[in-house]
């Protein structure tokens, strides 16, 4: 099981919309480099609801080609439709990655007993590792503790991201899943707190642009360095708070853009950052660059 920090990994892309590949495989080669112990692809951050089925693919193939084994590549391949949930994760296990992570049905409003006949149906399609994500800001779909660790029982289902920033709920689920089965923050401005409970590491937004400092509070913090953390975590404070400010990833991508990481490139119904918080986020990059 992985331990640290997963990049929750932008698509870079075109002024039209269109996916760039070159950025893509330098954005790979940078957490590389970094230290980042996973690379988290077309979830969320990467606009997953935005790219079509062939392009969800194509990336997750991509991945695991440019990374070539040094890194592993956890897969975005959830769905509010079981069929395409299972469709995408039998994908990605044949293009060659290393984990599915697989979000809570979005917009249906599933019962508890629906998501876990969603989830072990998705598990029961594959021999494949899958990592859970609940995130019910995004989805409208909470994934109860006790739904969990039911799930946790199928064998194929190893880990969740909680992105719930509950500590205290968090810290409840460490103690009641089995041992050997990990929960990853999926909340930066709180992950340092769930580490301490327990927690594996953090699927990161932040790590994007703070690729080597995420990854060095991760394995400070799986180490109990914990002074050492807080002085990491502390300079990624503002960070942590102003990459929300709007939907991600808007502020992430307009922040990776100012870094002339990758282009301005961003697909609707997204739009880029709103003039009115660009100077917080521009002032908040130049104290942590500088």
């Amino acid at each position: 099981m992985i331990t640290g920090s997963i990049v929750a990994l932008v698509t870079p892309m075109q002024p039209d919309g269109a996916i760039d590949w070159a950025a893509l495989a330098r954005l790979i080669e940078y957490h590389i480099e970094a230290g980042t112990a996973a690379l988290g692809v077309v979830g969320t951050t990467g606009e997953s609801p935005t790219l079509t089925v062939p392009e969800h693919c194509e990336v997750i193939r991509f991945a695991v080609e440019q990374s070539g084994g040094r890194i592993p590549v956890v897969a975005g391949t959830g769905g509010n439709s079981t069929h395409e949930a299972i469709e995408l994760t039998v994908s990605a296990a044949e293009a060659g990655a290393d984990y599915s992570l697989s979000v809570t049905p979005y917009y249906n409003k599933p019962t508890q007993q629906g998501l876990f006949e969603h989830f072990e149906a998705v598990a029961r399609s594959v021999n494949f590792p899958i990592i859970l994500y609940n995130v019910p800001g995004r989805t409208g779909c909470d994934l109860l503790n006790e739904t969990v660790v039911r799930l946790s029982q199928v064998d194929n289902i190893v880990a969740i991201k909680d992105a719930t920033g509950d500590i205290e709920r968090g810290k409840a689920l460490i103690q009641a899943v089995p041992d050997g089965f990990a929960v990853f923050s999926g909340d930066d401005a709180t992950a340092l707190e769930l580490m301490r409970y327990g927690g594996r590491g953090n699927v990161s937004v932040t790590a994007n642009i703070a690729a080597a400092d995420m990854a060095a509070l991760c394995r400070c913090a799986a180490a109990q360095e914990w002074d050492t953390a807080e002085v990491i975590d502390g300079r990624l404070a503002d960070l942590n708070r102003l990459l929300f400010i709007e939907s991600n990833p808007i502020p992430i991508k307009w922040a990776m853009a100012q870094q002339g990481m990758i282009g301005p490139g961003i697909r609707l119904p997204l739009t880029p950052l709103s003039e009115a918080y660009r100077e917080a986020l521009s002032n908040a990059l130049e104290a942590y660059f500088s």
